[in-house]
């Protein structure tokens, strides 16, 4: 069988949730989106209050503010006050130091990240066809061919808005340019080398205790950890970053050495934590791949190739590694889907 729409956007994440929205909103009621994940979000994943992906946006990330207001989202600053630590050598001892007030503050949204992709896929779910995966896209005259493993659907345009890297899988007829395709190959995917953490506790233990909850390890088992509790201030856990030179032990073992540094750093209260939860990107074959190479610099988005469309006019890139404006962030995928759109709605 096959399936007729006007377009298609590829990816249920934050740009391509932002595109179906703008569409959506224009009144545009013919398009899908087609995810190859279980559940809508992409990289934007909140388990039990914590954020395992997308986190924090600042006051600069004015596509992040300006959706939150339309979508009468709110949001709350990171929690900073009390003493921060900074681990700096295995041979001396912990650093304590306080922020600066004055310093520009991160902010998270109320309800976590994923209270934005809900929000924003309300109006048109039914639209949403998740666990599946495009093997496929092909030129056919005024139209495009889009194929999954057991179905096809054909569109006067698409969007792609997965990770680049991911995009590569994909066979196009006719093969797409050559530079493009080194370009796809050679984009970093944001997330695709993080081991993210989470605990939760019955008791903001740190907070009793005048710490931030905030943890810069530059050597040790953790390289960043940040108080995570909720805006109303009635959930209580710390999250962040582990040292990827974990990886390769057993979760087990993972999890021992990162209890023991946090212990050692904020106190032996952190063994009272009631949930406990890893979330290792390059495990997750729809965001990482085989190879992944740890980018401990801002690597560089929004390649101007990107800007192109392809299959004369009917194919279209978008996404967060695509954006050249604060490309790797939230507000980069937002710039982007809602460019994707645009180019859409003014063809």
């Amino acid at each position: 069988m096959i399936n007729t729409t006007k377009y298609i956007i590829v990816g249920a994440g934050l740009s391509g949730l932002t595109s179906a929205y703008e569409l959506h909103k224009s009144g545009e009621k013919d398009f899908l989106v087609l995810d190859s994940r279980a559940k809508i979000g992409g990289r934007i994943v909140t388990e039990n209050h914590i954020d395992l992906g997308a986190t924090w946006f600042q006051s600069h990330h004015t596509n992040v503010n300006a959706i939150l207001r339309e979508l009468n989202i709110n949001k709350f600053p990171q929690y900073t006050s009390g003493s921060s630590v900074l681990v700096y050598s295995s041979m001396a001892p912990a650093h304590y130091f306080k922020s600066d007030p004055d310093a520009p503050s991160a902010s998270r949204i109320s309800g976590g990240s994923s209270a934005l992709i809900t929000k924003l896929a309300q109006g048109f779910t039914g639209k949403i066809i998740t666990d599946t995966t495009v093997l496929q896209i092909e030129e056919e005259g005024n139209y495009i061919k889009v194929s999954t493993k057991d179905k096809t659907y054909i569109a006067e345009k698409v969007v792609l808005t997965v990770p680049p890297r991911i995009i590569s899988r994909i066979n196009f007829f006719p093969e797409l340019p050559t530079n493009l395709i080194g370009t796809m190959k050679n984009t970093h995917t944001w997330m695709s080398n993080a081991i993210k953490v989470g605990l939760k506790f019955k008791e903001p233990f740190w907070k009793q205790k005048d710490l931030s909850g905030t943890v810069i390890g530059q050597v040790g088992a953790v390289t960043e950890l940040y108080d995570h509790c909720n805006s109303d201030n009635n959930d209580y856990s710390l999250m962040g970053f582990v040292n990827e030179a974990l990886r390769d032990l057993t979760a087990k073992e993972r999890k021992n050495k990162i209890l023991s540094y946090l212990s050692k750093y904020l106190g032996e209260e952190i063994m009272d934590y009631t949930f406990y939860y890893e979330k290792d990107w390059s495990k997750d074959v729809n965001t990482s791949c085989k190879t992944i190479k740890s980018i401990y610099m801002s690597p560089t988005y929004g390649d101007s190739l990107f800007a192109d469309t392809y299959f004369n006019g009917k194919l279209i890139f978008s996404g967060t590694e695509t954006s050249p404006v604060y490309g790797g962030y939230m507000d980069g995928a937002i710039y982007s889907g809602k460019l994707a759109a645009k180019k859409l709605l003014d063809s």
